[in-house]
């Protein structure tokens, strides 16, 4: 039997939901138009910028709901940190109730922009288009189980273009703090800010994007936290038995030589090097969840290695690692490649199920974007452009504790709040479509 919906406990949920967050906020008056907001990011719509949820929202006086809802999220100074906090803390006990915290996962995503003017934008490959395009890209950090995914860090990537332009700096209100910094660099900070606050530790994940950036990975160890990242079948590793010579011998002259080194003899392979010579006998099938027509499963291997990358540079060996390699059956060669830094006594279907899980951050990105309307900001600046991405994410945050308090087995439940009907024949600025 189906669950019942409870769409008056739904609403006065939300109510509550939105009163516990106001704080966060800094004044008091901006707690109705935070509480209509996140109202039309939840309800119904094609488009989820200003002006269509302002309409939704009051029909009969949308001019007047547009300049509050604009001012609210371009320009009201309020911290997005401090908002983000105050959702985890009322999201992350309700999420936690069925399962631990599993994994903090590192992903990007990106927002097609047509012209060259928002904060950020530049021409790139563009996931979402499957092309090279205009877009805007942020890195967000995310606590995930097997049940639920919640952000809770979440930045814009600046090119080095904007980040060295004062004018477009300028015009687009970008901090004086903020600096040019890669995505790893951003996700680190992230994975820092998110150590610092307490957060309940747990092994990173992340795409091949950042796992084969060296600092990025050994910034994750001396934060004292375990990854199973991506890399590319390029990435050079030590394979088993093998490693890099000792330094040479002091022959009584100069500073003592401190550098392992390499000769003909003794040089790293690649991981598809390395995967290509596994034997057959390495390789098992695992299993690692129910997908939505059958089990989801593919062929694996696991063994242990050493990271080379520069390790000429250093005076010893980097730690063993493990290697997963990915090769479903019927594919001429490997598909994937993960390093982790879990117990050298971890069984191979743990790192399988670990290293999956990330992927599970792709379908919220969806539904932020698809119904929530992540990327439907259409204003310019930093501020805005931030704001606008919070809230989206406070109204999911109340989606989750929605879902995450109905045990796993239950059919879930849903926003069953109906938007109020439009005047007719409206339509968005710059938009041929209704709202």
């Amino acid at each position: 039997m189906g669950l019942r919906v409870d769409r008056r406990g739904s609403e006065s949920r939300f109510s509550a939901y939105v009163e516990t967050l106001t704080a966060a906020l800094g004044h008091a008056d901006r707690a109705g138009p935070f509480r209509a907001y996140c109202m039309g990011l939840l309800l119904p719509g094609a488009r989820k910028s200003v002006e269509p949820m302002a309409a939704r929202l009051e029909p009969a006086r949308v001019q007047a709901a547009h300049q509050s809802l604009h001012h609210f999220v371009a320009n009201a100074e309020w911290s997005d940190r401090a908002l983000l906090d105050a959702v985890r803390e009322q999201v992350l006990p309700v999420i936690e109730r069925w399962e631990a915290v599993r994994a903090w996962i590192v992903d990007d995503t990106g927002f097609p922009k047509k012209g060259m003017h928002s904060v950020g934008v530049a021409r790139r490959y563009c996931g979402q288009l499957g092309k090279q395009d205009n877009c805007q890209v942020a890195v967000s950090l995310s606590l995930a189980n097997d049940h639920a995914r919640l952000p809770v860090a979440y930045r814009l990537y600046l090119p080095d273009a904007w980040a060295e332009d004062p004018l477009r700096r300028g015009a687009a209100g970008i901090p004086e703090e903020v600096t040019f910094q890669t995505k790893p660099q951003i996700a680190l900070g992230q994975i820092r800010d998110a150590r610092d606050a307490g957060l309940p530790p747990a092994t990173v994940l992340a795409d091949a994007g950042y796992g084969v950036d060296t600092d990025f990975r050994e910034g994750i160890t001396r934060l004292g936290l375990l990854y199973v990242v991506g890399i590319h079948s390029s990435t050079s590793l030590w394979a088993p038995d093998s490693g890099p010579l000792p330094p040479k011998r002091w022959r009584g002259q100069g500073r003592p030589p401190s550098r392992i080194r390499r000769d003909r003899k003794h040089q790293p392979v690649s991981v598809r090097e390395l995967a290509l010579a596994l034997p057959q006998s390495a390789w098992h099938r695992v299993t690692w969840r129910e997908g939505t027509n059958a089990k989801l499963t593919s062929r694996f291997a696991a063994v242990r290695v050493r990271p080379a990358h520069r390790d000429y540079h250093r005076t010893t060996p980097r730690p063993a690692e493990w290697c997963l390699v990915e090769w479903p059956k019927g594919e001429p060669e490997p598909t994937k490649y993960w390093l982790a830094t879990l117990p050298a006594e971890t069984r191979l279907g743990a790192l399988v199920n670990l290293a999956k899980l990330r992927w599970r951050i792709e379908r919220d990105y969806q539904e932020l974007k698809q119904e929530l309307g992540l990327g439907h900001y259409e204003g310019r600046g930093w501020r805005g452009f931030h704001h606008h991405a919070s809230l989206t994410i406070a109204a999911y945050g109340f989606l989750i504790a929605e879902r995450a308090a109905i045990p796993p087995s239950t059919p879930g439940n849903a926003w069953f709040r109906k938007a109020p009907r439009l005047p007719s024949g409206y339509r968005p600025r710059g938009s041929t479509n209704p709202a």
